[in-house]
């Protein structure tokens, strides 16, 4: 035995792999793996002395046929070099290379299990400081699941879907609405892409193949009901491929197919007799070399009981035998015939079918289903489970995953497949008379009763570890229940009851609904192409990563040129020209900059109103969220994904800490506070400010117009004076079902160590001792809190947040950037968490507005009705306002100022690379600057008019005399006369 550098499909040595087998890539991914079965000698244990001989010719025949094939011009093996799948929608199996006599292939997520196992030792380490807290989980709430489906009509799909679904219910998930960040499991059922995406390939249609590679690459877990269709997809392997074996498919197939058409016409159509005995001899859906072989024993086997169908009086032949299995070119068929032949039946009575036909027709027509490959694959093979869901008794070897669900006697007849002898016994015992037999009857009676629910504890069971090991909870999220408590009703049978009532689908339209779907997606995707030569040149010159990052270089590098160049040209003197060039270059600058109209539109709706509120975003998947008119502005926190055409903040460029990705995780919408609030005057003018998260529209939570209006009346009205609105309750937030206080539900969403960290850094920024432990009180009065970064405050009380914000931000970010930004891992999350302490910035404004004695107002999203929270006067000894004070706030702020300002050494500090830095020393040094500046140009002035005092001047060489007028004619001679008088 032989298998490929590397890991990968293993095959027989002596029969090469296909090179895309061979690649690292495929290699890391997954590990196919073979068995060794019994040898030849094994299975012949037949009575015929002279057995032997004959297949052996048949074998020299075969051997002379695919030889000859070999040297056909265009033949299929010249074009491929391997044994056709077995299948009409496998034929991506043929580059596998082809399988020797009692050898397998297996599929191994081996690349995705690997990672599972390594995230689970990460989780259970005690990789966090030795100095910081243990993480606790809370508990508050269940864990979400979304359930998306292609289209709302009934299906299998939907049947198994729908039964695991109930099941987990059962421990513990409930379901919510899906966004981008969530991880996604991607169950796949259907053939016809597999088979759509050959034809992609060989037509050279780049554009789909690359578009359903990021659909595959997107889904965190693509999970198959089998081991056959990881195999044919695997051109969009991507190392996330999982096997999950069991499904309803066979069972509703096989329902829709009996309802759909009736036996007696479809066997009378198909060319057979009512009264004909149809044997249908089946093998695996792979194609091995040894396949043949196995099957002539079956038909070995299957001869003694000839004679039980013929008459003398009678010249047909009642006795049929379908052989479905291989591929239908003639070589096989060929070597079938030959077989039957030397074997003794009668001719017409055996005939081939390849397994690229449609299977149900004859496994519905059929008395008898035997299973003729030795083949030991992973997974009950599913031609079984249809035979078995038709009502035919079935005929196996004992293979160790048959014998796992078929009892011999009871559901189904198992033979050893060490000794195929036996095989003609159990024949006799399962037809008597040219019938069956009762107990043959009886045995395909409870078969078919079995198949219908095969298989479903193990896909629940299936379904709940892939979970366990996907899904990392939140801190505040309740851990779901194990598998063993499940109720039985829900992992023991699908959920046929539920679907009862619902008419099944035609048979046809099930075949055809995966195709019809794949060419709609064609089509929009061919639609939104476009023919013109510009894009099929795009499209022949294919950039690579490394071409387009050289070209963002490039471009960047053109730009800081041009960037240069207009700032050195605004220092030199430069022709201004007439004032009709001038206006006419003004209007060309004005017709090239379009798109700033619009902006400025909404710049001048947003001067004359008292409020803005932004709203953050990460992307394109939060636009459908975002508001289009002047009360609101965008702020995108990423420089990819901003709304064309719209007046949104680009907050990247305000503050460059946010181009860092691990700071605008970390920071989250909080970072567009930094942005907004560094030279602020710049892009707000307006006396309030306010930030309305996306998450709060998408709950319906955001406000509404009437609200609006109430708000914007208050403001103006200056009801409230410098106050707070909010608008999403903390005792309403779906992470808070037990109505905790603040700090109880601020551990909870922190691993139970938010205390801890607000604690550590406030001690950290007011220079504390480090035994400090004490805690800004948030009582419980009976008011609510405000959560989601969703409220309104008068500006220059924003920038006073803002400047506390800053330094408790450098204060987590000392503390925990190390091994954060190492590991991934805070003990503010119970698993890796890019996002970190981010929740605790979400509650940070409660702190700050409680503490700093503003009145804090709760608006109802909806009617727009004010509740005061939080009364000052119950506030009275409850306060840090010391703390929390403007003067202590600001004197802080410049102290850190002005110690960035006289420290130059190199070292990591977050602080000054989150706004502005300044203090009274940057205003004296840069007043004194303008002083020198004033001072040097009025020295440069005095040094020039003394240099013009005292330069030398060139005494007059002659002086002209302007002749009378009257006396013309002797001009020139005067003027000679007198010039000549002068030099005298």
């Amino acid at each position: 035995m032989g298998s490929l550098d590397g890991g990968g499909f293993q095959t027989p040595s002596k029969r090469s792999a296909h090179p895309l087998l061979r690649s690292s890539s495929r290699s890391e991914r997954h590990s196919f793996s073979h068995r060794p079965r019994s040898r030849l000698a094994r299975f012949l244990l037949f009575e015929k002395v002279d057995y032997l001989q004959w297949v052996c010719t048949v074998a020299v025949f075969c051997f002379v046929v695919i030889l000859f094939q070999m040297f056909l011009p265009g033949s299929v093996t010249e074009k491929s070099g391997v044994p056709n799948a077995g299948n009409r929608d496998s034929a991506a199996l043929k580059e596998l290379g082809g399988l020797d006599f009692g050898e397998g292939v297996r599929f191994e997520p081996s690349k995705l299990m690997e990672r599972f196992r390594k995230e689970s030792r990460v989780v259970n380490s005690s990789s966090l400081s030795s100095r910081w807290p243990p993480v606790s989980r809370a508990a508050l709430r269940r864990p979400q699941l979304a359930l998306v489906l292609a289209d709302l009509s009934m299906g299998p799909c939907q049947l198994l879907m729908t039964s695991v679904v109930l099941s987990l219910r059962e421990i513990g998930y409930s379901i919510q609405e899906p966004f981008k960040s969530i991880p996604v499991i991607w169950t796949i059922h259907e053939r016809a892409l597999a088979v759509r995406m050959r034809d992609y390939i060989s037509k050279g249609k780049t554009e789909l193949v690359n578009h359903w590679k990021q659909v595959f690459n997107r889904a965190t877990v693509v999970v198959f009901p089998n081991y056959f269709l990881p195999m044919i997809y695997s051109t969009f392997d991507a190392g996330n491929f999982f096997v999950i074996p069991g499904s309803p498919d066979e069972a509703w197939e096989a329902d829709s197919f009996v309802a759909s058409y009736r036996s007696e016409y479809t066997q009378v159509k198909m060319g057979y007799g009512p009264d004909d005995f149809v044997v249908v001899l089946a093998g695996s859906q792979f194609s091995y070399s040894g396949l043949w072989l196995e099957q002539s024993f079956v038909l070995q086997a299957l001869a003694p009981l000839i004679p039980q169908f013929y008459s003398t009086n009678s010249s047909s032949a009642p006795f049929k035998v379908i052989v479905l299995s291989g591929d239908a070119s003639s070589s096989y068929k060929l070597a079938i015939e030959v077989i039957t032949e030397k074997l003794g039946y009668p001719r017409g009575s055996v005939e081939h079918i390849g397994i690229d036909a449609d299977s149900n027709n004859y496994l519905n027509i059929a008395d008898l289903v035997i299973y003729g490959s030795f083949l030991e694959e992973q997974s009950f093979p599913d031609i079984l489970i249809r035979a078995m869901c038709y009502g035919k008794p079935i005929v196996a070897p004992d293979l160790v995953v048959i014998k796992k669900y078929v009892e011999d006697g009871i559901n189904g007849y198992l033979f050893p497949k060490e000794n195929i002898g036996i095989l003609t016994r159990v024949l006799f015992k399962a037809i008597s008379n040219g019938k069956l037999s009762p107990l043959s009857r009886n045995v395909a009676s409870i078969g078919n009763a079995s198949c219908r629910n095969l298989r479903v504890s193990e896909v629940i069971e299936g379904y709940t570890s892939l979970l366990e090991n996907v899904l990392k909870f939140p801190s505040e999220v309740a851990q779901p229940k194990t598998f063993a408590e499940i109720p039985r009703q829900f992992r023991d049978e699908w959920q046929w009851k539920l679907f009862k009532d619902i008419i099944v689908p035609n048979y046809s339209s099930i075949s055809f609904k995966s195709y019809s779907f794949l060419d709609k997606v064609e089509a929009l995707l061919n639609s939104s192409a476009t023919e013109s030569a510009v894009a099929a040149k795009r499209r022949e010159d294919v950039f690579s990563y490394t071409d387009w990052e050289e070209q963002k270089r490039t471009l960047m590098m053109i730009a800081r040129k041009r960037r240069e160049d207009d700032e050195l040209k605004d220092r030199t003197d430069q022709p201004r020209g007439s004032w009709e060039e001038v206006y006419r270059n003004a209007k060309r600058a004005d017709r090239a900059k379009n798109d700033l109209h619009e902006r400025d539109d909404g710049e001048l709706e947003r001067t004359g109103q008292p409020l803005c509120i932004y709203e953050p975003y990460f992307g394109q998947g939060a636009w459908p969220f975002l508001h289009r008119y002047s009360l609101y502005r965008g702020v995108g926190l990423s420089t990819k994904g901003r709304r064309p055409g719209e007046d949104d903040v680009d907050a990247p460029s305000r503050l460059p800490l946010l181009n860092d990705p691990y700071y605008r995780n970390i920071l989250g919408e909080f970072g567009a506070f930094f942005a907004i609030a560094s030279r602020i005057d710049r892009v707000h003018k307006n006396a309030w400010i306010g930030f309305q998260s996306w998450r709060a529209v998408a709950r319906k939570a955001s406000l509404s117009k009437a609200s609006e209006s109430v708000l914007l009346a208050a403001i103006q009205a200056k009801r409230h004076g410098d106050a707070i609105y909010f608008w999403v309750r903390m005792d309403e937030d779906p992470r808070n079902p037990s109505q905790q206080d603040f700090w109880s539900f601020c551990d909870a969403i922190n691993a139970g160590n938010c205390r801890f960290a607000v604690s550590e850094a406030l001690g950290w920024m007011y220079g504390l001792k480090h035994d400090w432990n004490s805690l800004p009180s948030m009582p419980v009065d009976g008011s609510t809190w405000s959560v989601m970064h969703s409220w309104v405050m008068p500006t220059r009380s924003f920038l006073e947040f803002v400047m506390f914000s800053r330094m408790f931000v450098d204060a987590l970010d000392a503390q925990m950037y190390d091994e954060h930004h190492g590991s991934g891992r805070c003990y503010l999350s119970l698993s890796k968490d890019r996002h970190c302490y981010s929740r605790v910035l979400e509650l940070l404004v409660n702190v700050w507005a409680y503490h700093s004695a503003r009145p804090m107002i709760y608006i109802n999203p909806e009617t727009g009705a004010m509740q005061v929270q939080h009364r000052l006067k119950n506030r009275k000894g409850q306060m840090w306002v010391r703390w929390f004070s403007y003067s202590t706030l600001k004197s802080m702020d410049e102290d850190l100022a002005e110690e960035f300002d006289s420290d130059h050494s190199v070292k990591r500090w977050l602080w000054p690379k989150t706004g502005e830095v300044f203090w009274q020393g940057v205003y004296e040094r840069e007043r004194n600057q303008r002083q020198r500046q004033k001072e040097k140009r009025k020295q440069q002035s005095k040094d020039k008019i003394s240099r013009m005092r005292k330069r030398v001047r060139q005494k007059t060489i002659g002086k002209y005399l302007k002749p009378p007028p009257d006396d013309t004619s002797n001009s020139n001679s005067t003027a000679r006369i007198s010039t000549m008088a002068a030099s005298e």
